[in-house]
């Protein structure tokens, strides 16, 4: 299914999206198509890939919401692989924004590929569309009505729109719901950038980490590359018209996940230092139940946390030296 595909990647400059990338080379794909506007994504992301493809990879500068541009990068595509959006805070922030790209953007994507007649899509949803779940672990069935965020509210909408064009259009898909991502290629750079990000900045000058709330609020952190390959396999499975939640199915307070990463920078001596409770995204925990995606698809983590922390500072360190 991948072996000789042509397949487009939207924010493939990004931290999953180039990971990605990266695997579908690996597993021959015929071409790979990269749209990214560059806000969150990096050129530097692509350097592997660029490496290594022979030709195989186009980069095309752009924005989701340019419906020609969309339709034209569309066109002659096997499968697309949509993981273009903005973060939770942002979309707090600049809730305009967030409503254009992630629902505007996502809509002119699903319309090209359906008008294309791609084989199959492949998009990114999240945990988000849970808000706080009343069951764990949570399966796929869950109800999604406790979100209280812009950004599950679009992933949510989302999930639907690809519902109703595979209704309409029997344009097959699958949706992912990434729980918590973390790995090589996060945003360092950018005003949004993630928690461990900070922390580890926090560590390497000797500062503790600094948790905002009790840091008992648990997470299901999985890493980018397992991430990707549940791409790879969602895309060359016979499965659609289904969601799956993406995660390790172990469930790690912010207190562990920051003694954990000083104990792989070698700074377990730091302490913690606690700070006001998010006032976005209260969730205060996630744990996933991935059985389905292991069942359909063949997948499970295979990166634990620790592992996946000490690839993340190497990967993080060496950024900094350069």
């Amino acid at each position: 299914m991948i072996k000789d595909s042509r397949c487009l990647v939207t924010g493939g400059a990004g931290t999953i999206g180039s990971t990605i990338v990266d695997q579908l080379l690996a597993a021959g794909a015929g071409e790979v198509v990269v749209l990214d506007n560059f806000v969150r994504g990096r050129r530097a992301n692509l350097a592997a890939a660029e490496a290594v493809a022979e030709g195989r990879l186009r980069v095309v500068e752009g924005d989701i919401r340019d419906t020609a541009l969309v339709r034209r990068v569309t066109t002659g595509m096997d499968l697309v692989f949509h993981q273009a959006a903005i973060r939770i805070t942002q979309c707090a922030e600049e809730p305009r924004l967030a409503l254009e790209v992630l629902v505007d953007g996502t809509y002119e994507v699903v319309e090209a590929a359906a008008d294309a007649g791609v084989r199959k899509v492949v998009a990114a949803s999240s945990a988000s569309v849970y808000g706080l779940a009343t069951e764990f672990p949570t399966r796929e069935d869950h109800h999604p009505y406790d979100n209280d965020t812009l950004y599950g509210a679009a992933k949510t909408f989302n999930e639907g729109l690809l519902r109703s064009f595979k209704a309409m259009r029997g344009l097959d898909y699958v949706a992912l719901r990434y729980f918590n991502v973390y790995g090589p290629r996060m945003d360092i750079h950018g005003l949004y950038t993630e928690v461990l990000i900070r922390w580890m900045e926090r560590i390497e000058n000797g500062q503790p980490p600094l948790i905002l709330g009790d840091g008992l609020q648990t997470m299901d952190f999985v890493y980018t590359e397992d991430i990707a390959r549940a791409n790879l396999l969602a895309a060359a499975s016979d499965a659609t018209d289904q969601v799956f939640n993406i995660a390790s199915s172990a469930e790690t307070s912010l207190r562990e996940l920051a003694e954990t990463l000083m104990s792989v920078m070698g700074r377990s001596d730091l302490g913690l230092e606690f700070g006001p409770a998010r006032a976005v995204n209260g969730v205060t925990r996630r744990l996933a139940d991935v059985g389905a995606a292991a069942d359909r698809l063949g997948w499970k983590a295979e990166i634990g946390l620790e592992e996946g922390l000490r690839r993340l500072v190497a990967w993080w360190r060496a950024e900094k030296s350069r």
